[in-house]
C-alpha cells in the first residue's frame, strides 16, 4: 500500500470528543502525490447542535455560519470519496481519527485507510523545537502559511507542508530516495535516541 498517495486531514469540532455527543464541524483535506499537494477538500458541516462560545471564537465558526451548511450526512460520503483508500494524515492523528471513525461508523462506513501522526512524528525528527504545536513547527521549520490557524482546510495545509518538510529532511539527513509511509508509521514508535541508529538499519535493508 505504499504506493497510495497521501490525503492530510484536519477536523474542527464541537468539543474533544466523539464519546460524549462531539461531533464534526468542518474538514479540511489536501492530497498529497508527487512531493506536493495537488488537490483539496474543505466544507463546513452543520452539526444540527449550537455549538459553544468558546468554540465560536476558537475556530472562527459561527452558529450562523452553520445554519447554512451542509449537514454532516451530506458531507462525509463526499469526503469519503475524497480519501478513498489513500494513507491519511493528521496532527494529533489519534483526535481526528476518533472524529473520522465516529462520523463514518454513524453513516455505516468502514475506513481501511492508514493513519499516520505528524505530531508523533515531529517529536522523534525535532526533539530541539522550543513545542510541537502545528504553529510552532511552522514557524520553526519556516513553513508556508496564510497565517490563519485553527481552521480545518489552512490546518491540513500547514500540516502538509510540514510532512512533505520531515519527507524531505529524512531523505537529506540520511541519504534515503524515497521515504515510504509505513516507515513514517514506524518512526511514530521509535524512541527519540534511537531514530538515526533505526532509519541506518533501514538504509541498508
Amino acid at each position: 500500500m505504499d504506493n497510495c498517495a497521501t490525503i492530510v486531514i484536519d477536523f474542527e469540532t464541537t468539543g474533544l470528543s466523539p464519546g460524549v455527543g462531539d461531533r464534526t464541524i468542518e474538514v479540511g483535506a489536501v492530497l498529497i502525490a508527487g512531493n506536493r499537494i495537488v488537490d483539496r477538500f474543505q466544507s463546513l458541516m452543520n452539526p444540527e447542535m449550537r455549538v459553544s462560545a468558546f468554540i465560536e471564537e476558537y475556530t472562527g465558526i459561527t452558529n450562523r455560519m452553520l445554519a447554512t451548511a451542509p449537514t454532516i450526512r451530506e458531507v462525509m460520503p463526499r469526503l469519503r470519496q475524497f480519501i478513498a483508500h489513500h494513507h491519511l494524515v493528521a496532527h494529533n492523528a489519534s483526535f481526528d481519527t476518533r472524529f473520522l471513525d465516529a462520523e463514518f461508523q454513524r453513516l455505516g462506513f468502514q475506513r481501511d485507510n492508514q493513519f499516520s501522526c505528524s505530531l508523533l512524528v515531529s517529536r522523534r525528527l525535532y526533539p530541539e523545537a522550543p513545542n510541537h504545536k502545528l504553529a510552532t513547527l511552522v514557524s520553526y521549520k519556516s513553513l508556508q502559511t496564510d497565517g490563519v490557524h485553527h481552521r480545518a482546510l489552512a490546518d491540513a495545509e500547514m500540516t502538509a507542508h510540514l510532512w512533505l518538510r520531515m519527507l524531505a529532511d529524512i531523505r537529506e539527513s540520511y541519504g534515503l530516495e524515497e521515504v515510504p509511509f509505513s516507515l513514517m508509521q514506524q518512526l511514530m514508535k521509535v524512541p527519540r535516541k534511537k531514530i538515526a541508529e533505526f532509519i541506518r538499519r533501514y538504509r541498508q535493508g
